[in-house]
C-alpha cells in the first residue's frame, strides 16, 4: 500500500512538473510571449494570476475586441486590456481607444498610437499559473523544492537500510536460535 501511494505521488508530481515546464517552454517554441497578469482590470475575461500568451500581430490587424498587451504613455509596465474602439491616428496610421473589462470607464489614456508595426495580441491563458511562477521565483521555494525530495530520499533510503538489518538480525536469531549481543556472546 506504502508503495502504490508513494508511486501515485510521484507520479502526480512529475505530471505537475512536466506541465508547468510545458506551460512555460512550448508556447514559446510556438513564437508566442507570456506575460503574467498581475492586475485585476481584464477580471472577467482574464484573471488575475493567469497566464497569458500573446502572438505578434502586425497593428494593421488588430480590431476592436482584440486584447493587447502594450506600454501606456508614462507608465513602466505592460498593461493588458481589450481595445474598444479603432480610430484613424496621426499620419494615417491607426489609433486605439482600450478599456479593462472590469473597468467602468475607458483608459485615460485614449487614444493611444503604438509606436511599434507589431504588437501582442491574446491567444489564450493558463489560470493561476502566475501564482506558481512567482511561488518559484522565491528562493526559499526552490530550496524546499530541491530539500523537501532530498530529505524524503534520505529518509527513505536510511528506513530501508534500519529494516534491511532488522532482517539480518532475524536471520541470525533464527539460524542460531539465540540472539547474540554486539560481541558476539549468547
Amino acid at each position: 500500500m506504502k508503495r502504490h501511494l508513494g508511486r501515485v505521488v510521484t507520479a502526480l508530481c512529475i505530471a505537475a512538473l512536466v506541465f508547468v515546464v510545458a506551460a512555460i517552454l512550448l508556447p514559446s517554441l510556438l513564437g508566442l510571449q507570456r506575460y503574467v497578469i498581475t492586475g485585476g482590470s481584464m477580471t472577467g475575461a482574464i484573471a488575475k494570476g493567469a497566464v497569458i500568451y500573446s502572438r505578434i500581430t502586425p497593428v494593421e490587424q488588430l480590431r476592436t475586441g482584440d486584447i493587447i498587451t502594450f506600454d501606456p504613455p508614462g507608465s513602466s509596465s505592460a498593461v493588458t486590456h481589450r481595445i474598444i474602439a479603432v480610430e484613424a491616428g496621426p499620419n494615417g496610421g491607426k489609433a486605439f481607444r482600450t478599456k479593462g473589462d472590469f473597468n467602468e470607464t475607458a483608459d485615460p489614456w485614449n487614444p493611444i498610437t503604438l509606436n511599434e508595426p507589431q504588437q501582442a495580441r491574446y491567444v489564450f491563458q493558463v489560470p493561476l499559473l502566475g501564482y506558481v511562477l512567482a511561488a518559484l521565483s522565491m528562493r526559499t521555494v526552490r530550496i524546499a523544492l530541491i530539500g523537501i525530495p532530498a530529505v524524503l530520499i534520505a529518509l527513505s533510503l536510511l528506513w530501508s537500510l534500519w529494516a534491511e538489518a532488522g532482517e539480518v538480525v532475524a536471520r541470525k536469531i533464527e539460524d542460531d536460535g539465540v540472539p547474540h549481543d554486539a560481541r558476539g556472546r549468547a
